[in-house]
This record gives structure tokens, C-alpha cells and sequence, in this order.
């Protein structure tokens, strides 16, 4: 209930006040966040890593 609850939150947030612009910088973040777990302990961290 907690994850969907703070989803549920944001997404009525986002049609209340109407900060769609909102929307793309949330998911490029997400994006970036998953692409470090996911790539954490690879042979792609050493590349992924010279990026930042």
C-alpha cells in the first residue's frame, strides 16, 4: 500500500495542479536510478560511471 499509495499521490497531484511538466523529469530520473542498480557489479559500471 505504501509504493502505490505515494504513486496514487503524485499522479493526482499532477491533474490537480497541472504540472504535466513534471512528468518528464520523474521518469528520467527513475530511468537513471535503474539503469545504476541494474548495472551495479557489471562489466558496464566502469562505462556507465565515466558518463557522470
Amino acid at each position: 500500500m505504501g509504493k502505490l499509495s505515494i504513486l496514487k499521490e503524485f499522479w493526482d497531484f499532477l491533474k490537480v495542479r497541472k504540472k504535466w511538466w513534471l512528468t518528464p523529469i520523474v521518469l528520467v530520473l527513475l530511468l537513471l536510478g535503474a539503469l545504476i542498480v541494474f548495472t551495479q557489479g557489471s562489466a558496464l559500471s566502469p562505462f556507465i560511471y565515466t558518463l557522470f
